[in-house]
């Protein structure tokens, strides 16, 4: 089955309010996709944000990103006023996202929502945190405790709490009862909002893809709630952290600080805390990404405390076991396993074995000087090609950075003289390729350069925070694009 989709991040819609949420502009971009012949739209973690604004540092694996509630649905309900809403400071750059202003703005608004809702006599409400009792409880409290705290990671609170002794766990669930059923309110805003999105995308035909990070974050709920899932000591300290060994991209590598899976624990209980996870993604989503694939296969452990990740080492990680495992109790779940960097015989053998495709990134594939697996003659059917993804230069981007012979190999390849035509081109690769789907960014369909970028890894200040604005898309982009979808044989004709 031929297929293609549109990369979009929640956080990137153009709603009111300083960012990207479950309003009416996400439901209108689902028509703009249905109208371009497009059947998947991928979106990043729904995760609230922790660490420099990212996704991919959640403070819980299993709670959804608070500043995705869409305000007027709670203006509709009369929880807020439009003028309370408007009041407050989101910045003034429509184009990007003003994370330090929605921290102080969001959480008060909502507030006032929850103080107005009446909602722990909801019984609705009640079923909800009742069925989410074993994620959400912890990470209530856990974001509770962070604010009495005065944001601090929880290695740093005080050591009863921090080590969840059960007198302190009593203790502070009884002083911060109304923080917690705050917290909860939020995430059952969240789940609710969120579902009927997902229900209206999936009767249009659009299938959400989603995205599992391999790791969370040490300063998460997950870890302090479950230290023996970790490699941590007795006084639950990382032995060794995450990230990537140095590569020709950074000298240094990356380091990531996540903490490492004990997975001989894991293997022990049957994987179960990763089933409960993987199910749950299957909940908010239809198809998952599974990121940094390779890191099941071996992973790169960072000694704690070291500043880059140049002394790291790799570990065997738990291979197909859990994949297997995860086919028997999950169910054989659409995933796209997400293969990118330097992989050894090991890693591809592993993702043969699963049968899940791999990802091929066309940026990639034009390095003038060695040839790539990336060039789509070399594509396998069982594959999903990318233009780019959120973590590289969008086709524009490339064309300002890249060297001469690598755009003029490209050039050749695609067959056009001159740069102007090269985006389309590009598209067109794609799209004609022999890989089952195509998944291309927005930004690369509207001929944006890097200033539309989502993220640079091993940066911080400038990621995560592009935005669509409205009247970005033009009236004929969805003609063209199901036209397109049409010819190559990604749409039914």
């Amino acid at each position: 089955m031929r297929r293609s989709g549109v990369l979009l991040p929640i956080a990137s819609i153009p709603s009111k309010y300083g960012i990207g949420t479950f309003s009416k502009e996400c439901y209108e971009f689902v028509d703009f996709l249905k109208e371009a012949g497009q059947t998947l739209w991928q979106i990043l973690p729904l995760g609230p944000t922790g660490y420099a604004d990212s996704p991919y540092q959640s403070f819980s694996t299993f709670a959804g990103n608070p500043y995705f509630i869409d305000l007027e649905q709670l203006i509709e309900k009369g929880w807020l006023t439009e003028e309370e809403c408007e009041a407050s400071d989101y910045g003034d750059n429509e184009r990007y996202i003003d994370y330090e202003k929605i921290y102080f703005s969001r959480f008060k608004i909502l507030r006032t929502a929850y103080e107005r809702s009446g909602i722990a006599e909801d019984p609705e409400f009640t079923a909800f945190c009742e069925e989410n009792a074993a994620w959400l409880d912890d990470y209530a409290l856990y974001m509770a405790v962070k604010n009495s705290f005065g944001g601090k990671s929880w290695t740093e609170w005080d050591t009863d709490i921090k080590m969840r002794q059960p007198q302190a766990m009593k203790a502070y669930q009884e002083k911060y009862a109304e923080e917690v059923t705050f917290y909860k309110f939020q995430q059952f805003c969240f789940s609710k909002q969120w579902f009927a999105l997902k229900k209206y995308a999936n009767e249009q035909g659009i299938r959400i893809v989603g995205d599992i990070p391999i790791y969370v974050a040490f300063d998460s709920a997950d870890t302090w709630s479950a230290p023996q899932l970790f490699q941590l000591d007795q006084d639950n300290v990382p032995l060794g952290v995450a990230g990537c060994p140095p590569d020709a991209f950074s000298a240094t590598g990356q380091l990531w600080g996540n903490p490492l899976y004990k997975w001989e624990y894991h293997k022990e209980t049957g994987y179960e805390w990763w089933m409960r996870r993987i199910a749950h993604c299957y909940k908010l989503y239809d198809i998952v990404r599974i990121d940094h694939f390779r890191g099941f296969d071996e992973y790169y452990s960072i000694p704690y405390g070291d500043p880059t990740a140049e002394n790291g080492h790799w570990e065997k990680g738990p291979g197909y076991e859990i994949f297997q495992v995860m086919k028997e109790k999950v169910g054989n779940k659409e995933v796209i396993a997400e293969d990118l960097g330097f992989l050894t015989p090991s890693v591809l053998k592993l993702v043969k074995k699963t049968g899940y495709p791999g990802m091929k990134v066309l940026l990639f594939a034009f390095d003038s000087r060695e040839p790539s697996d990336y060039l789509p003659h070399n594509y396998l059917h069982n594959s999903v090609v990318y233009t780019g993804t959120h973590d590289n230069d969008t086709i524009e981007g490339w064309l300002e950075s890249a060297s001469r012979a690598d755009v003029s190999f490209a050039m050749k390849y695609v067959g056009v003289k001159r740069r102007k035509d090269f985006r389309w081109a590009l598209l067109r690769t794609a799209l004609a390729s022999t890989a089952d789907t195509v998944v291309i960014p927005i930004q690369d369909y509207l001929g944006y350069n890097n200033e539309a970028r989502i993220n640079k890894p091993s940066t911080i200040g400038t990621n995560w925070k592009w935005r669509l604005c409205k009247g970005d898309i033009p009236k004929d982009l969805a003609e063209k694009m199901n036209m397109m979808v049409k010819l190559y044989g990604r749409k039914k004709r």
